[in-house]
């Protein structure tokens, strides 16, 4: 499911109290946006999760949030299996995680976009981060970061 991901040697996991993304821009830039929101929170403005099913979003459940697709720029992702054993996945060049930027009164979270695990990473979890293909222009973008 990813919780956590490895951007420029930084280590971020969801559970981290005020756990922020890297969100890349079409410049190339990235802004960090805080991941979700943990169920201590005291804002009930977004739901609890730092994930966002990909069915749901065909579905229009996060309307309410306005979400706008977005691409976290990473270079693995962290994910504990169904034995409680961290792993750690590394993208080939040119992947990124999709994900959705909720709004809600001029405030915005991340929520990672996940969908059902490639058939050789089953055996880890049942549900993946959406990864996402550049393209060449963005790949020359996202060098400059």
């Amino acid at each position: 499911m990813c919780g956590g991901i490895q951007y420029q040697n930084q280590k971020i996991y969801f559970p981290q109290p005020n756990a922020e993304l890297p969100i890349m821009l079409q410049h190339g830039g990235v802004i960090w946006v805080l991941w979700g929101k943990r169920q201590n929170e005291g804002s009930g403005r977004f739901p609890n999760s730092g994930w966002a099913r990909i069915d749901s979003l065909k579905v229009s459940k996060w309307k309410p949030w306005h979400p706008r697709p977005v691409l976290i720029p990473e270079d693995s992702f962290l994910e504990k299996g169904h034995n409680n054993q961290s792993h750690r996945i590394k993208l080939e060049s040119g992947m990124v995680i999709q994900a959705l930027l909720a709004e809600r009164n001029y405030e915005y979270r991340v929520y990672i976009v996940t969908e059902e695990t490639p058939l050789q990473y089953h055996w880890i979890h049942d549900r993946w981060p959406r990864l996402i293909r550049l393209s060449d222009q963005n790949k020359t973008a996202m060098k400059h970061t």
